[in-house]
Parts: structure tokens; C-alpha cells; sequence
């Protein structure tokens, strides 16, 4: 509890001038008497001036300070079962905060305040944000962060997934909107850093591809550091609490373009850290100039996935099925899906392209692929029909080519004559089995 100048001077003045208790004091200014025992402490009251009553943990100081000595992570949770079974009738809480009293403290970590140079580094994090219903799938709403170490200026890009095709397309997206600093600091995840022992890294090869596209140093920072990237933590934070709290969005879409109009205008009036002369927008102008020209081209952050076809038209890809036609079942097809479109791909040609959806368990159709199917079907009932005459009367495809000559449908008589045969007493055995 922080109180003020006056409350502190009145505790003092109570207890020095009129001699007053610790309990006396509390109970009068409407206070803890903690906060009492805190202000006389600070002013070296000694421990025996102020009363105390005997606790029924005080028997057990001795064993918890033996305890925390020779094994100085352990729990107070442990500590409180381990007193119980050595007789201890007391409360959990209390017990607890009995051990945290005794626990020895550490000293605490000074850090060296960063500093950057305009345009050497940019920091990127992913903030969670909850989940987003889309039809009967629940999908978890993933903020990509990139910050300019030196400007502040902040990028932020929602997406429905961690993965790494979206890490992938937030950098290019900030890139497109920041421009691109000599090194990019990221925390060990997966997504940038596959493997570390001490000073050997193993990074992602996707980032690497990224990095050579773009030209930075990708940089994880030490691990258990997270303050060496304080800059993007401050970033979701403040996404957090100045821009998505009780935000009101229709879908994924416009949550972002809420964002973007967030970053290019409200977070540009804040004060800028590195000179607070200026403001956010105005650092981030004279930064541009030290940042690295982008490549021609944009890095394809496309998601390519090989996909299995069985005996129906459809390609399943995140939770749906996609339709494609009928002559590609039974194969490995490769699918190519960015943030709004799902394509299909034979090799080199694409054989489908469809709307991406973000549902659970839905079917996406092109009409062409039914009606391709249907028509099919039909031609080889047809088929079926005449490969039966030829077999049981081999004379029927020319009595079928003179029907045809006259006027006849083909398919009406192969439909006339294969119900002769099946109604006929001597229709043979083999005959019916074919059908």
C-alpha cells in the first residue's frame, strides 16, 4: 500500500509524541497494521518496540530457514505439507506468507538501458489475443508485432494462426509499411530459431530464405533475456491495452484495418523515447533514411502443402475440402494457399482455385467440377449399356450404327434392347451377371 506525505508524518508524530501503539495507530487512521510497522521500520523503530502476538508458525521458523538454506527452490506449497505432517495445525495462507517472509532475497538485476542507432535494429514478438468463432471452428487470434527500436514506430498485423506462413507474411507486411533495419532481434521461438546450444544457433531455414530476400541479420536475443527486446514487449502491451481493449470489430479484416489506421495515426503522436522533442511519426521520418531499400520483388510467403486425393474430388486442406475435377482423384496434388485464396496445382498448371475459408468441416465448390463429374457419369452409363450388347450380341454395334443412319438415338435403343434382354426367359445366366 503507498501512502502519502501526510499519512507518513502522522504516523510518526502518533508514535514518537503521543507515544502511541502500533495496533493504536492502525485502528485509529482506519490502516493495516502492516503499513504502521512499514513507515516505523523505515525510520529504524527497532523489531521490539512494536507488538507483536505469538503465532503458532513461529515454532516452525527454524525449520524453514534450514530448509530454504539447503534447498533454496523449493515451494512453500511443500514446505506447508512437510510442516503438517511435523504437526503444524495452521491455515495454508498464513503458512505461506510466513515463508515468504524467511526466504532469503536475492539481490536484485541492474540491466544497461539499450540504445540503437536509427535504422540498425527492429524488434518482432507475436502477442495472443484470444480466439475468434469463424462458423464451427474456434481459431486463436495471433498479433504479429514489429517495432523500430530507434522511432518506436510500431507495425501490427493480426492473424488466425502462429505458424510459419503467417510469421512470413507479418514480415513482409511490415517491411512493405516500415522498410526494413540492418538487424531483426527475435525471442527463441520456434518460427526463427530451431535449435541453440549456447552460442550456437540453428535457425529456421524459411528465415534465412527471408533474410537473404531482404538483406537483414536475423538475431535472437539471449535466452531468458526478454529485456533485451523490452521495445516489442512494450508493443504488445500497448496494443493490448490502448487499441484491442474493448474493441469492436466484424471480422479478421476489418480488425486490421482498424490497425493499420491505428498505427499511421494514433501511435505516431506519442513522444518519442529516443528524443522527446519530437513525437513517434516525426523520428520515424528522419529514420526512414537510414533504413534498407527493399528487393523489386515481394518474398512469396504462399503456404505450399502436399495433399492426398482419394476416390472423391476434393482436396482437404485446414479443416475444409476443397472441390477440383474429377480426373485428378487417386493422386498427390500440392496446394498453394495464401490469406484468401486456396489453389490447386498439378505440377506446374493449376487445376482449381477457390475462395479460402476459415470454417471447420465446409465444402467448397466450383459448380464446373459437379457438372464435369455428372457429365461423366452419365456417358459411362451409356457406355456400360453398349459394352453389354457387344459382348451378348457382337451384331448390335452394326444394328446400332443402321439405327443411327435412320434416325434412331443410340441411347434409347441400347436401352430398349437391354431391356428385351433382361425380360427374355432366355436371357443366359452370364448375361445378367454382366449387368
Amino acid at each position: 500500500m503507498t501512502i502519502d506525505a501526510e499519512l507518513h508524518s502522522k504516523i510518526l508524530r502518533l508514535h514518537f509524541v503521543e507515544q502511541w501503539g502500533v495496533n493504536t495507530i492502525a485502528r485509529l487512521l482506519h490502516i493495516h497494521h502492516s503499513v504502521v510497522e512499514r513507515v516505523l521500520g523505515q525510520v529504524g523503530v527497532p523489531q521490539a518496540e512494536r507488538t507483536q502476538s505469538r503465532s503458532i508458525r513461529d515454532p516452525y521458523n527454524d525449520f524453514i530457514i534450514d530448509q530454504l538454506k539447503k534447498y533454496p527452490d523449493l515451494t512453500a506449497s511443500r514446505l506447508y505439507v512437510m510442516a503438517c505432517t511435523r504437526g503444524y495445525k495452521g491455515c495454508s495462507s498464513h503458512f505461506r506468507a510466513r515463508v515468504a517472509e524467511l526466504r532469503p532475497r536475492k539481490n536484485p538485476e541492474a540491466f544497461q538501458r539499450l540504445k540503437t542507432f536509427p535504422g540498425e535494429e527492429m524488434q518482432c514478438d507475436w502477442g495472443s489475443f484470444g480466439h475468434l468463432q469463424i462458423g464451427r471452428a474456434k481459431r486463436p487470434l495471433m498479433a504479429f508485432v514489429m517495432v523500430l527500436s530507434w522511432s518506436r514506430m510500431i507495425f501490427v498485423r493480426f492473424y488466425l494462426n502462429a505458424r510459419m506462413e503467417s510469421f512470413l507474411r507479418g514480415h513482409v507486411a511490415a517491411f512493405e509499411r516500415l522498410g526494413v533495419a540492418r538487424v531483426v532481434l527475435y525471442d527463441n521461438l520456434k518460427s526463427a530459431v530451431i535449435q541453440r546450444h549456447g552460442d550456437a544457433i540453428t535457425f529456421n531455414p524459411e528465415l534465412l530464405k527471408l533474410s537473404a530476400h531482404y538483406r537483414f541479420e536475423p538475431r535472437p536475443c539471449a535466452p531468458y533475456r526478454g529485456n533485451e527486446k523490452g521495445r516489442v514487449e512494450k508493443g504488445v502491451s500497448y496494443i493490448r491495452t490502448s487499441f484491442f481493449a474493448a474493441r469492436e470489430f466484424k471480422d479478421l479484416d476489418d480488425l486490421n484495418k482498424q490497425a493499420d489506421l491505428w498505427c499511421t495515426e494514433h501511435t505516431t503522436q506519442r513522444p518519442c523515447q529516443e528524443d522527446t522533442s519530437i513525437n513517434v511519426g516525426e523520428a520515424f521520418e528522419q529514420e526512414k533514411e537510414h533504413l534498407i531499400s527493399l528487393p523489386d520483388n515481394p518474398y512469396q510467403a504462399d503456404e505450399r502443402v502436399s495433399v492426398s486425393i482419394g476416390k472423391t474430388p476434393y482436396a482437404r486442406y485446414d479443416l475444409n475440402d476443397y472441390s477440383l475435377p474429377h480426373t485428378h482423384v487417386r493422386r498427390v496434388l500440392t496446394v498453394l494457399a495464401s490469406m484468401d485464396t486456396v489453389r490447386i496445382i498439378d505440377g506446374t498448371q493449376v487445376i482449381a482455385s477457390h475462395v479460402r475459408s476459415y470454417g471447420k468441416g465446409e465444402q467448397i465448390e466450383d459448380p464446373a467440377h459437379l457438372q464435369a463429374l455428372v457429365n461423366y457419369k452419365r456417358q459411362a452409363r451409356a457406355h456400360r449399356g453398349q459394352d453389354r450388347l457387344a459382348q451378348s450380341a457382337p451384331s448390335s454395334t452394326e444394328l446400332l450404327t443402321q439405327g443411327a443412319k435412320r434416325g434412331y438415338r443410340p441411347s434409347q435403343v441400347v436401352a430398349e434392347l437391354c431391356e428385351y434382354m433382361d425380360s427374355s426367359p432366355f436371357a443366359s445366366t452370364s448375361t445378367k451377371e454382366f449387368r
